[in-house]
């Protein structure tokens, strides 16, 4: 592997991890329960119904 011959300056090398930046995840409402989640997930509702853009997609077997 190639080294470098002189010692690159901390200013440098924090130049280049500006870019490297966390990103708060996208927060969305649901239509039909109003409940808040992460976009592009199915989530859990409190009936027991898995939803996904408005539509049903599994439900809880009830016991």
């Amino acid at each position: 592997m190639p080294n470098p011959k002189r010692r690159h300056s901390k200013t440098r090398g924090r130049k280049r991890r500006t870019h490297y930046k966390a990103e708060a995840p996208t927060v969305s409402i649901d239509k039909t329960s109003g409940e808040a989640h992460l976009s592009h997930r199915a989530v859990w509702t409190s009936e027991g119904k898995l939803m996904y853009k408005g539509r049903v997609i599994k439900e809880k077997k009830q016991a």
